[in-house]
């Protein structure tokens, strides 16, 4: 297995991604033009996030997005994982566990403190992966408005 950062090659795996998991996770069919527009513009500004991809004999088998929030608190950035999404046939191999590891590394290369995620309240296999690898539920819940 390879972990590699995404490059524009990438933008059509990651936004089949994006619209599966958007399916799969919430039933939200996404408009595959603007998922794509904006995967290319996360690519194309790394001051958006970045994404890693996961990648077997050749084949991407997952990928995931990081993205940045800035905390007054703690004078630090927060990394955000957003948009993970494991292709089915590849499930259960560890492909989370090696793009979250990677993650980690980066993160403690960049002096980040906080990882966070969020997830549906339903999707307990998910939460279940993220427990085992030492994540913990926050004590925030999340609130938002759609304009």
């Amino acid at each position: 297995m390879i972990i590699r950062n995404a490059f524009a090659g990438d933008v059509d795996a990651i936004t089949l991604h994006n619209c599966l998991m958007a399916m799969e996770t919430e039933s939200k069919t996404l408009d595959e033009a603007i998922v794509k527009i904006a995967v290319e513009a996360a690519i194309n500004d790394p001051g958006k996030g970045f994404y890693l991809m996961a990648e077997i004999e050749g084949e991407v088998a997952g990928s995931l997005m990081v993205t940045y929030e800035w905390s007054d608190w703690r004078n630090k950035n927060i990394w955000w994982i957003q948009s993970v999404f494991v292709r089915e046939n590849h499930r259960r191999k560890g492909i989370y566990k090696a793009l979250y590891a990677k993650v980690v590394e980066l993160a403690k290369a960049h002096s980040v403190k906080i990882i966070r995620l969020y997830v549906e309240h339903e999707n307990t296999k998910a939460q279940a992966t993220y427990e085992s690898l030492g994540m913990q539920k926050s004590n925030y819940l999340l609130y938002e408005a759609e304009i």
